[in-house]
């Protein structure tokens, strides 16, 4: 399975570990699917997990985009004009759209167009229970 992981998601799922959020984090540092990014999406994990109020030691930071870096599947995803609501959250679409993916998994699925692709926290966690 192939996904897009929101900022987000990773943030709320390393803050609080046993909800949902933190089901999908651990999910992908089992390597339970591929998680699919650009530099655009490195750049904003990178910026979210080193702001001072979370104040996450570097080298847990550090380990963590280099997971991301070594086990995620590099997408190239050209701007394009789709609607949404934030257009911070553009390049998680795009990449889900250049790259395929099956889900984009998303605190903010209200921002994003009405289509399966995108899915919450736990609607994601509830697919993979489903599956198994």
């Amino acid at each position: 399975m192939r996904i897009v992981l929101d900022t987000n998601v990773l943030l709320s799922g390393i803050l609080t570990p046993h909800g949902a959020p933190g089901s999908v984090v651990n999910a992908v540092l089992d390597n339970r699917f591929t998680v699919l990014l650009d530099d655009c999406i490195l750049l904003e994990y990178r910026d979210v997990l080193k702001r001072p109020r979370f104040a996450f030691p570097s080298h847990y930071v550090q380990a963590l985009l280099e997971f991301f870096e070594h086990h995620g599947e590099h997408v190239i995803a050209g701007p394009r004009a789709f609607g949404v609501a934030d257009p911070a959250d553009l390049p998680f679409y795009e990449v889900a759209i250049a790259g395929a993916a099956d889900y984009l998994v998303t605190g903010n699925d209200k921002h994003f167009p009405q289509e399966p692709l995108v899915v919450s926290p736990k609607a994601f966690v509830d697919l993979l229970r489903s599956r198994e």
